[in-house]
């Protein structure tokens, strides 16, 4: 019978006896030693020659960056005349969206909603509707329109609304004229016709609006308004006002005189323009 190789004890070419010992067990340890510390060169699968460690791509830098430092530079050097629409919107977009190309996602805000101020009017909800932009960015795009309203309204305080009338039919518009359901709004103003209170009395739906002069009144009366300036929107774009608008306007002009309180004029705001009933001597 053929005698069976002894296994190999993994220390070179050393014989192992099956009892767990080896010879010369010093040049052992010393030959351990020497393999442990020995650098640890990587063989190839050809030959004896070292592979070369695989080396790493560089990571192109995105195409988008250069095209954003362009932008801002342009923007900085000639103001926001230098752009188009989409592109301020990009501008605004590099903040609240830092590792994409913003330039699809700002072309298709303004297919979808017409303009800027249409992109800006729009409800979260719509907003989300577009590809790219979540929750957080549809967010912070109706807090730039709040500011752009607060900004509008600031130029109104303290001064009579009759002389300001181009701000105030700015703030309307900037206000309503994208909402996609009719809101009724009343101006409250003081014996010097200047802003008291700015309240949306109702909200309904794309094309009326309930209003009850006799709660336009009491509210007037609570804030101790002398007058007031209806205004409300159409949510289809045409300010042409209805014959119930006109009706119920009339209706608010004949509670409030014996009162002492003037309805100065009935505005409607559309996507296309404005109406005023007093230059239309609707009343």
């Amino acid at each position: 019978m053929a005698k069976r190789p002894a296994p190999s004890s993994g220390h070179g070419d050393m014989p192992f006896d099956g009892s767990g010992a080896t010879d010369g067990l010093e040049d052992a340890s010393l030959f351990d030693e020497r393999l442990f510390f020995a650098p640890q060169t990587a063989k190839s699968t050809r030959g004896d020659k070292p592979a070369k460690p695989p080396s790493t791509p560089a990571t192109p830098e995105a195409h988008y960056h250069g095209h954003r430092e362009r932008l801002r530079n342009r923007y900085r050097d000639s103001g926001d005349t230098a752009l188009a629409d989409y592109e301020i919107l990009e501008l605004l977009l590099f903040r609240l969206i830092p590792r994409r190309d913003t330039k699809p996602i700002a072309k298709a805000l303004l297919a979808r909603f017409g303009t800027l101020g249409g992109v800006f009017g729009a409800s979260t909800k719509l907003l989300q509707e577009v590809s790219g932009v979540g929750e957080a960015v549809a967010l912070d795009l109706k807090l730039v329109a709040s500011v752009a309203q607060r900004m509008l309204k600031s130029e109104l305080t303290g001064k009579p609304l009759l002389s300001s009338w181009k701000a105030l039919i700015d703030y309307c518009h900037t206000a309503m004229a994208h909402e996609t359901r009719e809101q009724f709004r009343i101006l409250f103003l003081d014996k010097r016709n200047a802003l008291i209170a700015d309240e949306v009395q109702g909200l309904g739906t794309v094309d009326h609006t309930p209003v009850y002069p006799r709660e336009v009144v009491r509210r007037a009366l609570e804030l101790s308004a002398t007058a007031v300036i209806l205004v409300h929107n159409h949510p289809s774009g045409d300010p042409t006002p209805s014959r119930a608008d006109i009706d119920m306007t009339k209706t608010i002009v004949e509670t409030a005189r014996p009162l002492g309180i003037a309805v100065h004029d009935h505005i409607i705001i559309g996507k296309n323009g404005h109406v005023s009933f007093k230059a239309l001597r609707l009343f």
